[in-house]
């Protein structure tokens, strides 16, 4: 059987949990390059790519992913949803008249960049870490390569 091979590239703000998302999702042996994944039924070789997210950084990487991933998916991730409990995390929002982001919040996001789909996780307690790799993975699968570079490869 013939090995499939995907990129998957995770961009956001600086802090936003990409490289905790990354750590969990290999199993703690980061950095690792290779991770094996099963997809329905599929061996998918994924190459994850983790990038900075410097605070310079941050306003430029929406217009980016846009310009130079046109027409390749885009899934919307929220991190970090298990601080939505957090009492001190909530109250520290609080003083500054903040609140933890809602998942209609996140999906309105996604729906105003065009995104595929809106998942969240927590890459602390683990939750929906395997499912947002997962729909990355079935995405990047249905997706067809681009006609500059003839790649295949998904944004987070």
């Amino acid at each position: 059987m013939s090995e499939i091979r995907r990129k998957l590239v995770i961009v956001g703000d600086g802090a936003c949990g990409k490289t905790c998302l990354l750590i969990v999702f290999s199993k703690g042996t980061f950095p690792e390059v290779y991770v094996p994944t099963g997809v329905d039924g599929k061996h998918v070789e994924l190459a994850l790519w983790d990038t900075a997210g410097q605070e310079d950084y941050d306003q430029k990487w929406i217009s980016e992913v846009m310009h130079f991933c046109a027409g390749l998916p885009i899934i919307l991730v929220g991190c970090k949803k298990d601080l939505r409990r957090d009492p001190r995390v909530i109250e520290e929002l609080r003083k500054t008249s903040q609140r933890p982001v809602t998942p209609e919040e996140g999906m309105a996001v996604a729906q105003k960049i065009n995104a595929r789909h809106y998942l969240e996780c927590s890459a602390k307690s683990g939750e929906g870490v395997r499912e947002v790799f997962q729909y990355a993975t079935r995405a990047a699968l249905l997706s067809r390569p681009g006609k500059k570079r003839g790649s295949h490869c998904v944004v987070l």
